[in-house]
């Protein structure tokens, strides 16, 4: 269902209950939503329609009418500098200070795998060391991209390869000024900048929601298996809640092999619902990625495994154990 569809639909759901301090924002297609107006901001409008809390961008809105006043017109879209579309931003997207990804509140529908690779193909990397290699996707323009805590593991040489489109061409470019921003190697997770001044901006991917996937949804995933580039597999989900070393994963029948790990697993609207990690060995189509919301949680909390030279390993600062007090008696 479209933006425009879900916005009808609920504006004639709600039409039967009115609020009784009710803002309206009045849609560019006629449709209406109405709610408590929580926040404006420059890019978007954040409305509270009695369930659930709704994100609306800005270039989808012809007015606000505040409380029953006279109409006043939404003031233009102002989207960040460095925001590059993307196959899901028609949707109401939540930006996260600093704008380090963006994440989609609704899926967009479904389009042909094809397309969504010739439009995403740029923002799915290849990451080196000198111990391997394995993939990656960017978060957004200023080259913060994600990958996988084992293809870095005990690395600091660490290069990017990214493929530019110019003149209906794809041109490899190795990055390697790249920083290790954060990690968690728990959920086998790392963060990564590219910090080259000289690089231009990055195409970047939007972020979905994992926990709106079914089994038997159809997915597919961009990597590098065994170093051979832009290598695109598909498949459908198996199930949402695979336990494996203590954590939950998606399982799929996508192919995974060495190389795609930190690469993106996408749904049929070019979102990212998983970062691929791992696969049986001696089976065939039994392939598992990270959940997205493990990856948003990594990704808000980044502060807290931030990477550090002096214990490169471990996110985690222990401290150290109070020594015994000594008491002295009356009689020293």
């Amino acid at each position: 269902m479209s933006f425009k569809e879900f916005a009808a639909l609920l504006a004639l759901l709600l039409g039967a209950a009115p609020f009784v301090s009710a803002d309206t924002l009045q849609l560019k297609d006629r449709a209406a939503l109405t709610g408590t107006l929580l926040a404006e901001k420059p890019d978007a409008v954040v409305l509270d329609v009695g369930y659930t809390v709704l994100v609306v961008p800005r270039h989808s809105i012809a007015s606000i009418i505040r409380n029953g006043s006279t109409p006043a017109p939404a003031p233009p879209a102002a989207p960040p500098a460095s925001f590059i579309p993307s196959p899901s931003n028609t949707v109401a997207t939540v930006n996260v200070p600093p704008q380090l990804y963006y994440s989609t509140l609704l899926t967009s529908p479904a389009r042909d795998v094809s397309s969504l690779v010739k439009q995403i193909g740029e923002a799915v990397v290849q990451v080196r060391t000198p111990g391997g290699l394995g993939s990656g996707f960017f978060l957004n323009a200023e080259g913060y991209l994600i990958t996988n805590f084992h293809v870095i593991e005990g690395e600091t040489e660490i290069s990017v390869e990214v493929y530019h489109q110019k003149d209906g061409q794809l041109d490899r470019e190795t990055y390697k000024q790249v920083k290790i921003i954060a990690i968690n190697k728990f959920h086998d997770l790392a963060l990564l900048r590219i910090e080259d001044k000289n690089a231009p901006p990055f195409k970047f991917i939007t972020l979905g929601n994992s926990d709106l996937l079914n089994v038997g949804d159809p997915v597919f995933a961009v990597g590098s298996p065994l170093g051979l580039e832009r290598t695109v597999t598909q498949g459908i989900l198996s199930t949402k809640t695979r336990q494996m070393e203590g954590n939950l994963f998606l399982q799929t029948s996508t192919q995974i092999n060495p190389g795609n790990s930190g690469g993106p697993l996408f749904n049929l609207a070019g979102e990212v619902v998983g970062v691929t990690n791992m696969k049986i060995t001696f089976g065939e189509g039994l392939g598992f990625a990270i959940p997205v919301e493990l990856v948003k949680n990594f990704l808000d909390h980044r502060d807290a495994f931030a990477y550090a030279a002096d214990n490169p390993n471990n996110p985690y600062r222990y401290l150290e154990p109070p020594s015994r007090t000594r008491v002295k008696s009356d009689k020293e």
